[in-house]
Order: C-alpha cells, then structure tokens, then sequence
C-alpha cells in the first residue's frame, strides 16, 4: 500500500507543534508553510479510564505538518526520533516497544479520491495485516509470527472526511536453541505480544496511515489514552 518508507528530513520545518485548542487553518500554500512557525503545547490532563495499573496520563501535543497536509496529537512525555524511515515517528522514552508514525504514499504514484478505494474496512484490514507481516518478515530459524484481525471499521471524523480504523495482533515466537538437533531441545517461547492500530485517511490523492504500536499489557493500562491518540488524526488539503 505504502512504498519504502523515506524519512522526510525536513519534519522540524514542516511539522509544528501547536496549542491543542487552537484553530488553525490548513489550506496554506507550500510557501507559507516554510514561513510560518507556531510552537506551543498542552498540558491537558484527562482521567485514566484504564486499569489499577495504568500510569495517569501525561497530557498531549499536538503536531501538525502543514507541507504533507495532517495533524494529530501524541503523549507530550514522548520523544521525536530522526531517521526512522517514516514521515513522522514518535516514541514512548521508557516503553521502547511503543511508538507511532505517519507513512503517505507517494504522490507521484497514488491517486487515491477516497479510502474507500481500498475497499471495505475488511479489504483494507487484511492488506494491512498482509504488510505488517511482510515487514516483519524475518531470517532467523525458528521464528514464527502469528496475527489476527481484532477489528476494522470506519468513521466520519468532525472534518467531514471518512477514515478506516484497523486494528491486528501480532505474536512472535521462538526457539531457545535454533541450532539443537533434537526436537526436545527446540523449546518455543514468545518474544513479543504487540497491538497495531493504523487509521487509514486520504487527501492530496495520497493515502495516509498513523500506525500505533504498543505492547499488549500496555495498551490494556493505556487504551484511553492511546485511543484518544488515534481518533485524533486529521488529514488536511494542501494548496499548491
């Protein structure tokens, strides 16, 4: 769905981050993207609706990429990481397993008019779940991936425009001894048990995707606020 993920290097003069409650217009030229330089932050507190042990949460950001046309907002207590091979990414400093990123399609080569040119939000899980599994494709002998669609659907967000929600786990095993000979010597154990949540939303005939990534266990403590992360991704017109 995605070609190879390039990271744009000019994310600090493209993307700003800006107060939570404010308006900002995003239909701007590209020249006035480059000229225009708004920082902020928040500090919103909102209630933890998860378990006992769900840390309170810390507040948001919120980013906005006025050159590739999107915004969303992220835990202001994660840091942003150059040279990760995607648009934007953003990572948990604690919780290395934890992150977020922006892929686009390039736009040389997408015409998308509509997510739904990708079909129904089922279509569009299973390519996903296709592609993260080709990402995580690996060599090492033994290992095994195993995935699941927890759910696809799709929304009308207060910009009018409709976005895809698809969320898919992904559990990674493997041998203690990849080498033994003998079958009893093989012990198969779990590396990882990882959520993905990807919303899908065109503009600019470009296909956009924020995918979220987090442990399990995490994401039980933290689903509030991780789903306030993803219902918060807007993809914006650009002006040429």
């Amino acid at each position: 769905m995605f070609g190879p993920r390039l990271l744009n290097y000019d994310g600090f003069l493209t993307g700003h981050f800006v107060p939570y409650n404010q308006t900002t217009a995003f239909s701007v030229s590209r020249r006035d993207a480059f000229t225009t330089l708004i920082s902020g932050f928040i500090a919103t507190q909102v209630q933890s609706q998860g378990s006992a042990l769900a840390q309170p949460s810390v507040g948001f950001r919120e980013y906005i990429d006025f050159f590739d046309g999107y915004s969303l907002t992220y835990p202001k207590n994660w840091i942003q990481v150059k040279g990760a091979g995607a648009d934007i990414f953003f990572r948990d400093p604690y919780v290395l397993d934890e992150n977020l990123s922006v892929d686009i399609s390039s736009p040389s080569s997408s015409y998308y008019k509509s997510v739904e040119d990708l079909g129904t939000p089922e279509d569009a899980g299973k390519k996903m779940r296709k592609q993260y599994l080709t990402e995580f494709m690996s060599t090492r002998l033994g290992v095994r991936r195993e995935s699941e669609i927890l759910s696809t659907s799709s929304r009308v967000a207060d910009d009018g425009r409709m976005y895809y929600l698809v969320e898919v786990n992904i559990k990674s095993y493997a041998n203690n001894n990849e080498l033994a000979v003998m079958p009893e010597e093989r012990v198969v154990r779990l590396e990882w048990d990882r959520r993905y949540l990807s919303v899908l939303g065109v503009e600019n005939n470009r296909l956009y995707e924020l995918r979220l990534q987090t442990p399990e266990n995490v994401f039980r403590e933290e689903e509030s606020d991780l789903r306030q992360v993803i219902s918060s991704f807007r993809v914006n017109k650009v002006s040429a």
